[in-house]
């Protein structure tokens, strides 16, 4: 085998754009005209053309389905091929099924259908309207994949398909997902089309009034948007789940869910909201419960006076109740007669434009179809007729003849017959040439002459082409079209959600320690003897309510808030923060603040009996307070707080910091503040040195730190105290703040201890 000389890069776009292709054209891709996918339209195929699974015929097993399919269509995985059937017989998956299937076929709760040995399946009559008039010349045929059959290029189908049914896929460089519809809201849309060509969106959109999920469910989209979805092909729709109150009789109340959202594994969401009920996220409810059958039954029981749209509220921002359907109306759309086909991003009224220019061809070919095999049999006809007269001499020569083709030929030369005449003559059973039948033969060619008539009428007249379509679809509207099961919401009005509304009120302690992780126990517990990691310490515990918040700054010079209430309620280690709130690698906690939602007068007291008794607190901040922020190289600036509780949970920028340098104190600012480093150097200065700042900047030098050296402390004090400090070889020593040198911003300081390094410092 000859080897030619490449280039990779020429070789791999070749290679790669082919597959690309073929992905787009070949699997992923509906086709605008029948709504299918190949393996979809294969798998019909070879149940009707090979199987004859046909309605009212017996189930066969799907491995004979899928056996078939893929020893003469689609040489692909069983299990995808499987896969696919099973998803055209579900009916919580196409609104209109259109195999018929018998067995576990899965459910709405994510359960996979059985192994394609033990289901059983056919065709539904839905699904003979989409295979059309396959038999009737109406579509190209192409060869299969090892060129032992043909298979068609699309399905002749008189149901507009790809929008009842919808579709997803994910092809190359592109993907598709429409949504399922209303057969009655598509039928009107495509009469009100053949009669108005030049309708609009808008017009359109007033009949087609939206997606119509087969789980039924609540759409809150606004006309507005709609209408904008539909003219771009682009868009979302917003589901909601259906949901209504019950009387459970002795004083109980019920929320009964009724409908889900399109796609929603319902059991994830009954285990989602169970476990937001354990975690007492939802005071409202109590408990859950699936009661579902064949209709969706999911019962909330809600706790004694509880607000049932407050519980309904929390649910559809937390729980995927309430989620978004992504629109994308992308469609292969043909280029020719040929089966050639192009991806194409379309509009609604685009979409039913192709289906009805196709059902326009297809009409006139089935009509063209039938008038050829009406001339076929005039033919034969007319040459029957021409041997009336002389029956007796024409059985003679069949007598005499020997054999078919030579009594075919005689009677082609004494008749003036044509070769089909002659042999159909010769073909007949004698009884048939009675005159009865010849008188039944008349008749028939009188019929047959004038269907083709009749026809050529339709064929010269594109109106009654139009009118059969019309007809057609209005017999497809009366077999197969129901109620919507989706309902449009005109008017949404959205519950204010109030986060206070869900936290049960409780007074805690709210523990963070060195590691980051983070708990809250009762007030009534001792902190000293809580549970921490081996090697972990608390970093501080603030004695708050659930309805308060703490505020976290890091090293990384980010400030973080996060409610009382998300803290895990845990008699163990706790949870890491990194799990709640987006921290970087590497970023550590340096200080937590308080922050209150309200002061309970009545309760101050207590909680701060409770905080001297706690093994370390944090203090309180609020919206206006000023903090003074310094990094690890003795640079820093005063902060002047607002909008606390607003705060991300990705947090936001206090203090900018140049590269190797790191946020190491965070303290409520007072008149004095001192800082202390490494090497045991303390200085004091004036709060007004600082300036002052609404936002993060990079600060200025508070502290000159030599290179070997760096920061490790601050404290603000307004009057004279004591500061312990702790050296590095494990002893504690106490000081009076005048001992320490006072003096301007970027001092160096002097040696607060004689000897030893400071690791932490903290008022006595």
């Amino acid at each position: 085998m000859p080897i030619t000389d490449t280039a990779l890069s020429t070789e791999s776009q070749d290679r790669y754009l082919t597959y690309a292709l073929s992905v787009v054209s070949s699997r992923a891709l509906p086709d605008v005209r029948d709504g299918l996918k190949p393996v979809q339209r294969r798998i019909l195929y070879a149940m009707s053309k090979n199987l004859h699974l046909n309605p009212g015929s017996n189930y066969r097993k799907s491995a004979a389905v899928v056996g078939d399919v893929l020893a003469h269509f689609h040489p692909h995985g069983d299990l995808a091929c499987y896969e696919a059937m099973v998803r055209m017989a579900q009916e919580f998956s196409l609104r209109y099924p259109l195999v018929d299937g018998q067995g576990n076929f899965g459910s709405m709760d994510g359960d996979s259908a059985a192994a394609y040995r033990y289901t059983e399946a056919r065709l539904r009559p839905l699904a003979m309207d989409v295979i059309g008039e396959i038999d009737q010349e109406t579509v190209a045929f192409r060869a299969n994949f090892d060129s032992t059959t043909v298979e068609p290029v699309v399905f002749p189908s008189r149901v507009p398909n790809l929008l009842i049914n919808g579709a997803t896929g994910i092809a190359v460089g592109m993907a598709t997902s429409i949504p399922p519809h209303n057969l009655r809201d598509v039928v009107k849309a495509l009469l009100l089309l053949l009669d108005e060509p030049e309708t609009s969106i808008s017009q359109l959109v007033t009949l087609v009034k939206g997606p119509d999920f087969p789980t039924g469910c609540q759409i809150l989209n606004t006309k507005a948007e709609l209408n904008d979805l539909y003219t771009s092909g682009r868009g979302s729709i917003r589901m909601r789940a259906e949901w209504t109150t019950e009387d459970l009789g002795r004083g109980k109340q019920a929320i009964i869910i009724s409908a889900m959202p399109y796609a929603l594994n319902k059991s994830q969401v009954v285990e989602k909201i169970a476990n937001l009920i354990i975690e007492r996220k939802v005071p409202q409810l109590i408990d859950v419960r699936d009661e579902s059958t064949d209709i969706v039954r999911v019962v909330l029981e809600l706790a004694p006076e509880a607000n049932a749209e407050l519980a309904m509220a929390y649910l559809f921002r937390h729980t995927p109740l309430e989620s978004n359907f992504p629109i994308n109306l992308t469609a292969l759309v043909p280029i020719n007669d040929q089966g050639s086909c192009r991806p194409e991003l379309l509009s609604l009224k685009a979409i039913l434009e192709h289906f009805l220019k196709f059902r326009e061809q297809v009409t006139r070919k089935a009509l063209e179809f039938e008038r050829r095999k009406l001339e076929e049999r005039i033919h034969i006809l007319e040459g029957l007729m021409l041997i009336f007269d002389a029956l007796d001499e024409a059985l003679k020569i069949v007598r005499k003849s020997d054999g078919r083709s030579d009594a075919a030929q005689k009677l082609q030369t004494r008749f003036k017959l044509s070769e089909i005449q002659a042999f159909a003559v010769v073909d007949m059973r004698i009884y048939q040439l009675s005159r009865t039948n010849i008188e039944e033969i008349r008749a028939e060619l009188a019929e047959k002459a004038g269907r083709v008539a009749e026809i050529d009428k339709i064929l010269k007249s594109r109106a009654r082409v139009l009118d059969l379509i019309r007809k057609e679809l209005q017999g497809i509207d009366e077999r197969y079209g129901d109620k919507r099961a989706c309902r449009l919401i005109k008017d949404n009005v959205e519950v204010e959600f109030n986060a206070d509304a869900y936290v049960v009120y409780e007074d805690v302690f709210a523990i963070v320690t060195a590691d980051g992780w983070i708990k809250r126990i009762r007030q009534t517990n001792d902190v000293s003897t809580t549970r921490i990691r081996e090697g972990d310490r608390i970093l501080s515990s603030h004695a708050l309510s659930t309805r308060d918040s703490v505020a976290f700054f890091t090293s990384f010079g980010s400030m973080y808030v996060l409610k009382v209430s998300e803290f895990s309620a845990s008699s163990g280690f706790g949870s890491p923060i990194q799990k709640i709130l987006k921290f970087s690698d590497g970023e550590t906690i340096i200080q937590t603040f308080s922050v209150k939602a309200a002061i309970d007068n009545e309760k101050q007291p207590q909680q701060q009996e409770l905080i001297m008794n706690s093994p370390a607190t944090g203090p309180t901040l609020g919206d206006g307070d000023v903090i003074a922020l310094v990094s690890k190289q003795g640079v820093g600036f005063a902060l002047k707080l607002s909008e606390l509780t607003s705060t991300k949970r990705n947090g936001k920028r206090a203090i900018k910091l140049r590269d190797g340098d790191a946020l190491v104190a965070v303290v409520h600012l007072h008149k004095k503040l001192a800082l202390f480093t490494r090497a045991a150097c303390g200085l004091v200065i004036e709060a007004k040195e600082l300036p002052q700042r609404d936002g993060a900047v990079i600060g200025v030098s508070l502290i000159s730190v030599r290179e070997d050296d760096h920061l490790v402390g601050a404290l603000s004090f307004d009057r004279q105290c004591k500061v312990a400090i702790m050296a590095d070889n494990g002893k504690e020593r106490e000081i009076a703040s005048s001992q320490i040198t006072a003096g301007h911003r970027a001092l160096k300081g002097t040696k607060v201890m004689p000897r030893g390094e400071i690791i932490s410092i903290r008022i006595a």
